[in-house]
């Protein structure tokens, strides 16, 4: 991290101010090894990799680390020639291209695809994941002047709250312990005014076992197992398994209407609906039905539930909706709002 990054950082503990306790090694005035310090209440974060942590490196999010410090680049639009990352970002976000003297929050950067389109609009982005994917995300985007990346938890983010203009988080609410406290605290670092979205996963009305992609109700019944073993493990399973359906998966991909839902109901992330390489869509199948099994908490909603959320929260022009990823959420926090304090502003 740069040490004029740590305006946006406050401890998560306390919300009060950090300040750099030691710096053990730097480079291109970025600190490598070192340790950040709260002014108020004392307590210790390292920072390992250039990457403040302010929670403990290896935790329940370990497989999402797992997936993604593998699967780096797969869903990385240079890697797959088509916009599908850039497109996601700004057709759920409404937001313009350029973004310049604004501050975004990410919540769950993953290997960072959405950090990368985030940052080139030109704002400064402070970019969080509860696992250790956040070495893929800086192995891709660490270079950049307008990115600070920590390791953090989304119920207690280590930053300023009321002070960003606009937050994203794609696929994660459904991931963590409590879906509807996380997003309610991300509700509290919005500035007056400020924009936050999000997806989720749907869940059909009938129930979450009789409901289709990205949650096919066969994950359900093996999720169990799956989610108690080792994380290393279960991916090399799933790749033997993906490797022996393959052809087949390739035959029932061709039946029309049904054939895409059929292989997800048999448990291969079927994506052959987008215009990549038989290569490319056998690492995306690893990495999503990777996904669909690992994670310990899965919890997909339902379209009146995140418009409750959105109601709850007191946000303004809202509009929650079925979109690509499951469901889509925007709304705004008020522009008069007694809660934001100028001592709020990094």
């Amino acid at each position: 991290m740069k040490k004029e990054h740590l305006r946006y950082l406050r401890c998560p503990e306390c919300k009060n101010e950090l300040s750099i306790n030691a710096v053990d090694s730097e480079h291109n005035e970025k600190i490598e090894e070192g340790e950040l310090c709260c002014t108020t209440c004392n307590a210790l974060y390292p920072i390992i990799n250039y990457i403040p942590r302010f929670v403990p490196v290896e935790n329940y999010a370990s497989g999402f680390g797992l997936q993604w410090n593998i699967h780096v680049s797969t869903q990385y639009d240079n890697h797959t020639g088509l916009p599908l990352s850039e497109n996601r970002f700004f057709n759920a976000t409404n937001w313009p291209r350029t973004l310049n003297g604004e501050l975004i929050l990410e919540a769950g950067s993953g290997s960072g695809r959405f950090t990368e389109h985030a940052v080139k609009t030109g704002a400064m982005v402070i970019s969080f994941d509860y696992s250790n994917a956040v070495e893929a995300n800086y192995n891709h985007n660490g270079d950049k002047d307008n990115l600070l990346i920590v390791q953090a938890d989304i119920m207690t983010p280590p930053t300023p709250p009321y002070s960003f203009d606009k937050i994203f988080c794609f696929g994660v609410l459904q991931h963590t312990p409590a879906p509807h406290k996380s997003f309610l605290s991300l509700t509290q670092q919005l500035k007056p005014a400020g924009s936050l979205v999000v997806d989720v996963y749907k869940k059909n009305k009938l129930g979450k076992f009789l409901s289709f992609t990205p949650a096919p109700p066969t994950k359900y019944y093996i999720r169990p197992i799956t989610t108690r073993m080792d994380p290393g493990r279960l991916y090399e399973n799933i790749k033997s398994y993906i490797n022996f359906m393959w052809p087949i998966c390739k035959i029932i991909n061709k039946i029309p209407k049904f054939g895409r839902n059929i292989n997800w109901m048999l448990l291969v992330a079927d994506h052959g609906n987008l215009d990549i390489s038989d290569n490319q869509a056998k690492q995306w199948a690893y990495l999503n039905t990777f996904d669909m099994l690992a994670p310990r908490y899965d919890s997909p909603q339902t379209l009146s539930t995140v418009k409750q959320w959105f109601s709850t929260a007191q946000l303004e022009n809202c509009h929650v909706a079925y979109g690509y990823n499951g469901i889509v959420g925007r709304g705004n926090r008020p522009r008069e709002d007694n809660k934001n304090t100028a001592s709020d502003q990094p």
